[in-house]
């Protein structure tokens, strides 16, 4: 029964990747010594330099937050520590279009500088490829690393520090050699994520112009018009990938091993200075991270708000809902499939029911040229037309968000214990009613977590949705893309703002969870 219901999920996951690997079976000579020449290492360099810089960023921002956030105590830090997690409801290209317009010559900030200061710093123009695009990832990414690496210090607690601190050690060394060490499990599963989040990037890159393994896919696909090709970019990429998730996957084992410990009562008392400089440097992340843009947003868009209720705005929204719901309901049951593959089973079973999960390494450009490849093969045997419908972004859809159905049950799931089941088989119910009574009213907080999660993050994804999307399907994702690679910041403004209403539902539902914990702590 088991392996009933792992096949199919396991089937999905091997899709793309064998459709990556089939593509070298037939290699283009000429197209190759081309991409070789003038394109392979600008793509190989431009990634490393994401990788390198962007992980080096939401590292140390993440970590000295997550620090302050854990364990000292400062001015406004329970108000301000929640709100570090809302740059995730902004999809970086929103925040990408919106510092480069801002920043732009006939943007609000060099106006105001010319108008007033009689200023015109000519750096500013220059603002563009990764000078640009990197400081945006950042700002975007290392809620990541801050999650988990906060979690991390705050089970430790603060009295591992004291106690090192007590045997004369200064504080930064024993942060150094204490502290850190103990947090580095959760800091590299979160920079993993932190770094496929970077690598599996379109909008933000294509909006600075700056060439990653993402656009180039997009560009060989539906600007070359050559798949294979773009397959076989696809497949250098997710080498990349399968490093971060062996990466990632180690780690988390060893975190699994940590005990967890309640949060010491007590916290570090700074000075007075750095008291109020930890409160400012917090309040700037916001700043940064969510009240300019969101400003920006609304300044751009009020005057357009009533637009939303025209025929093409009202097209947009209903087919981003659409697609997001559905997307959702395939992730929710998929989800449950695999819990119920891997739910009190043995540990090798368990290990393999994982697999499925790993969608979400993949990129959405990787999947829809993956997709695509495998569907335009069984028209051309079958005499169909799958390539062109609606089921092949769904099945994208579930492919890459599938780890958040999983993700989601998994937490619950957790928490029933095995004699709430055997006693209701003891009374002669079967598996279904079982699952009706007494798994469905546990899981439902579950359930519900996992439609809001993937309805958000299918509402955002924008690489999958442009390419595979059928004619007459345009969403919110696609006409941002379409208008920023027109210059026209403040068009795109509407259906970004309400984006980052749609992601902002997660965030919002951890700022409660975290406030709730903090004041039961607190109690």
């Amino acid at each position: 029964m088991r392996w009933a219901l792992l096949c199919p999920l396991l089937l999905l996951i091997a899709l793309p990747i064998s459709m990556l690997l089939l593509s070298w079976w037939q290699v283009d000579g000429a197209v190759w010594d081309h991409l070789a020449e003038h394109l392979l290492p600008r793509l190989v360099g431009n990634s490393f330099l994401l990788l390198f810089v962007v992980g080096l960023g939401v590292t140390l921002l993440g970590v000295s937050l997550a620090w302050l956030s854990a364990c000292c105590e400062f001015p406004g830090r329970r108000w301000l520590d929640p709100l570090l997690i809302l740059p995730l409801a902004f999809p970086t290209y929103v925040l990408a279009f919106i510092y480069l317009a801002m920043l732009d010559y006939a943007g609000p900030v060099q106006t105001l500088l010319r108008e007033h200061w009689g200023l015109s710093p000519a750096w500013l123009d220059a603002i563009s490829g990764p000078v640009g695009v990197i400081p945006i990832m950042i700002i975007a990414f290392f809620p990541y690393v801050y999650l988990l690496t906060r979690t991390s210090f705050a089970n430790a607690g603060v009295h591992t520090f004291e106690a090192a601190r007590s045997l004369g050690h200064a504080p930064w060394r024993v942060f150094l050699s204490v502290s850190l060490p103990a947090a580095r499990p959760a800091i590299v599963a979160g920079l993993s994520l932190a770094l496929m989040e970077t690598l599996a990037d379109f909008g933000a890159v294509s909006i600075y112009g700056f060439d990653t393994f993402t656009t180039a896919i997009y560009r060989t696909w539906l600007g070359l018009f050559n798949l294979q090709a773009a397959t076989q970019l696809a497949s250098l990429l997710m080498l990349f990938m399968l490093v971060l998730v062996l990466t990632e996957r180690a780690t988390r084992d060893v975190r699994a091993a940590q005990p967890e410990r309640s949060q010491s009562g007590r916290r570090i008392q700074l000075g007075p200075c750095l008291r109020w400089l930890a409160t400012g440097f917090q309040v700037a992340v916001i700043l940064v991270g969510v009240v300019i843009p969101a400003v920006q947003l609304l300044i751009w868009a009020g005057p357009d708000l009533a637009s939303l209720f025209q025929s093409d705005y009202l097209e947009l929204i209903v087919n981003t809902l659409k697609l997001a719901a559905w997307g959702s309901a395939l992730v929710v049951i998929g989800g449950l499939l695999l819990l119920a593959a891997s739910f009190r089973a043995k540990r090798s079973i368990s290990m393999i029911a994982e697999l499925p999960a790993f969608g979400y390494a993949i990129p959405g450009s990787v999947l829809a040229v993956a997709i695509m490849l495998a569907l335009t093969g069984l028209d051309r045997w079958l005499g169909t037309a799958l390539a062109g419908g609606l089921g092949a972004l769904l099945l994208a859809y579930l492919i890459r968000f599938l780890r958040i159905g999983a993700g989601s049950l998994e937490g619950v799931a957790a928490k029933i214990r095995p004699q709430q089941l055997e006693a209701a088989r003891s009374l002669g119910a079967g598996p279904i009613e079982r699952f009706r009574r007494i798994l469905l009213p546990l899981l439902r907080p579950g359930l519900i977590m996992a439609f809001l999660l993937g309805l958000v993050e299918i509402a955002k994804e924008m690489p999958a949705t442009l390419m595979l999307r059928p004619f007459g399907w345009d969403t919110l994702a696609v006409r941002i893309f379409e208008l920023t690679a027109e210059g026209q910041w403040e068009r795109a403004a509407l259906p970004a703002l309400v984006l980052v209403v749609l992601g902002s539902i997660p965030s919002i539902l951890l700022m409660r969870d975290r406030w709730v914990g903090q004041t039961r702590s607190s109690q």
